[in-house]
């Protein structure tokens, strides 16, 4: 039998929208498209570098909830509010995921509010951190 956990934050948004932080079914893990808001304040860092690793940290903290980590996470898609800050959050997304290199997907859509300058959301497979990695270098 499979098992599927749901993980929810108590955020009035999960309720208002009916989802999910998180859904694991087996090791097989989906974390919902994620702002900066940091927990403890309530407050979305207005430095982009800061509200980037703020939404990797709020990523983390749900991915520990089931016992998974960050670098088991296998895809993930950025959501950058305005083109010209793509390459500080490419930045500051970089060096916080180096070493990991998931697929990655970058776009500019419009977010939910202007106060979300990124958004994160991620698909991890529990214990992909500790698995055999062969990296292949092709020519495209």
């Amino acid at each position: 039998m499979t098992d599927v956990v749901k993980v929810k934050t108590g955020n009035k948004f999960e309720e208002h929208g009916s989802y999910s932080r998180l859904v694991a079914v087996d090791n097989l893990i989906f974390v919902s498209n994620t702002a900066g808001r940091n927990p403890r304040t309530k407050l979305i860092p207005e430095d982009l570098t800061e509200q980037t690793l703020q939404v990797l940290s709020n990523i983390e903290t749900a991915l520990a909830s089931v016992d998974a980590v960050l670098a088991d996470v296998v895809a993930a898609r950025v959501f950058v509010q305005f083109p010209e800050h793509v390459e500080t959050v490419m930045t500051a997304y970089g060096e916080r995921m180096r070493g990991i290199n998931p697929t990655l997907t970058m776009t500019c859509p419009p977010l939910g509010s202007t106060e979300y300058k990124v958004e994160i959301e991620v698909t991890a497979y529990r214990g992909a951190s500790k698995a055999n990695v062969r990296e292949l270098q092709i020519t495209l």
